[in-house]
């Protein structure tokens, strides 16, 4: 038998239910594709978008890679980001981490994943930056949290830095950037640092996220 079939029956169970609850669900989606939302996370199978905030196919869009990063030389995550904000004119970028990442934990422990570790050099830099910080950290596990935590806030100074973020609000484009990190544990998500919506400086609001955490 095709291993996927089991795949392919849980889809059609999930359209038919769809279908059921809400007849016109599927012509909306394919009329109108305007989420307020980008959603910049991890590819961790256990960290799903939509389902965390409860919201529907096509409320969000959402961009995922190992220990979400958003580096400038990322022409993938880039495009997403351009066509978020310049096209579908989302107001909310959040930058999502999670307790608990294997590639941050990677890097906290100083542990080889393979070839991925040439990705997680980005989050090395963020951990050497911040060394005295998690230095004060005797807690393994409580280490590599912290770092999660900072991974974040560096990667909402990488959005606001972009000339991307930096042309819509130029342009007057009301839009949000936010750090947020999801507890594996409890299934909550919860604030890391302060949003920035372009009316003030994001240097200024990137000191006050690492203030907010001493």
């Amino acid at each position: 038998m095709d291993n996927l079939e089991p795949l392919f029956a849980n889809n059609r169970a999930w359209s038919a239910r769809r279908r059921q609850d809400d007849p016109e669900f599927f012509a909306r989606l394919v009329r109108q594709h305007a989420p307020r939302y980008l959603w910049i996370g991890c590819a961790d199978s256990r960290v799903p978008a939509n389902e965390i905030i409860g919201l529907d196919p096509g409320e969000v869009f959402v961009h995922r890679n190992i220990a979400n990063l958003v580096v400038h030389t990322d022409l993938n995550c880039l495009s997403v980001l351009q066509y978020a904000v310049e096209v579908l004119k989302v107001e909310h970028i959040m930058i999502v981490g999670h307790y608990g990442c294997g590639g941050v934990h990677a890097v906290a422990e100083r542990r080889s994943t393979g070839l991925a570790d040439n990705w997680l050099r980005h989050v090395e830099d963020i951990a050497i930056k911040h060394g005295r910080l998690l230095a004060s950290v005797a807690d393994d596990d409580a280490r590599a949290a912290r770092l999660c935590e900072l991974n974040v806030i560096e990667q909402v100074a990488n959005v606001c830095r972009t000339t991307i973020a930096g042309r819509a609000w130029h342009q007057g484009h009301r839009m949000e950037v936010h750090g947020l990190i999801y507890g594996l544990r409890d299934g909550l998500l919860s604030r890391v640092g302060v949003s920035v919506d372009g009316t003030q400086s994001w240097s200024e609001r990137y000191e006050a996220s690492l203030r907010s955490l001493s």
